[in-house]
């Protein structure tokens, strides 16, 4: 089980907003959210006895100059043989106008550099560009696509909007930035808090607030096999706001929580200048 395979979703989790004036933009909150991680359930063909962790993201920017994401997604993995320390740290840009997206991200097991995947993605006529720097240098042309800011941004349109199953596609960097996912999401109805929910303390002020259970199946868009098995899934409550909490993800063989422990919330950055 490879390192990035368990942290390369987090940047869709708590993606953020930068897209152009095209679009009736959701007002997201800047915001720096700290996760607990525990298994949930392992298989026996997995080998897992144990999961623990912490996931940190951050985000900053604003619609003038672009959103820089940063996450840290460290995992404490357990077998009958041995224990492995994973650590996955990485940084997106995405500009305001969402047509250039740049990633790079290090992966390292018990402290030795596993791998670096460093690129930048820019949207074609056609098509999309991946300009690829690191592990080795390359270039491909994939299928046109949107990248996870704007991959969220639709998400929260449709639940505003009541809708609640459709299909969509994303490119966000993963693995080896080579291939567009195909996602299938499911929408619930808007919640009330639960007074008695465990992320309250954690949330502060905003645990009052409504919330829209997700779920998001995320598949291989090059596989032709026709074999509809998702390579993972995720469900999650989201919030007005783009901050996401209550995670599950499930990996086919195992799956983990993710438990929102603290919340810091940054200022809102101005509105852009008016040409």
């Amino acid at each position: 089980m490879r390192a990035t395979r368990l942290a390369f979703h987090a940047v869709l989790l708590s993606g953020v907003l930068s897209i152009g004036p095209a679009f009736a933009a959701p007002a997201l909150q800047a915001h720096r959210a700290v996760y607990d991680l525990t298994l949930k359930k392992a298989s026996d063909q997995s080998g897992i006895t144990g999961i623990s962790g912490r996931m940190v993201y951050e985000f900053n920017g604003s619609a003038c100059e672009g959103y820089t994401v940063k996450f840290r997604f460290v995992t404490q993995i357990v077998t009958a043989d041995n224990t492995r320390l994973t650590d996955q740290q990485t940084t997106t840009f995405e500009d305001a106008e969402g047509k250039t997206f740049s990633f790079v991200t290090k992966s390292f097991v018990d402290q030795n550099l596993d791998k670096e995947v460093k690129g930048v993605a820019t949207k074609q006529t056609k098509g999309l560009k991946v300009d690829i720097d690191k592990p080795e240098k390359n270039s491909v042309e994939l299928a046109a696509t949107q990248f996870p800011t704007q991959h969220l941004v639709e998400l929260i349109g449709k639940a505003e909007k009541g809708e609640n199953f459709y299909e969509t596609n994303l490119f966000d960097g993963s693995e080896d930035a080579n291939k567009v996912l195909t996602t299938t999401v499911v929408v619930g109805k808007k919640t009330e808090a639960d007074k008695a929910d465990p992320e309250a303390s954690a949330l502060a002020k905003l645990a009052t607030d409504k919330y829209w259970p997700v779920d998001i199946a995320y598949f291989d868009g090059t596989d032709k096999t026709g074999e509809e098995v998702p390579e993972y899934r995720i469900s999650f409550k989201l919030h007005e706001n783009g901050i996401t909490r209550d995670l599950v993800m499930d990996y086919g063989d195992f799956s983990m929580t993710g438990k929102l422990v603290n919340l810091s919330l940054f200022d809102q950055t101005k509105p852009c200048p008016t040409k």
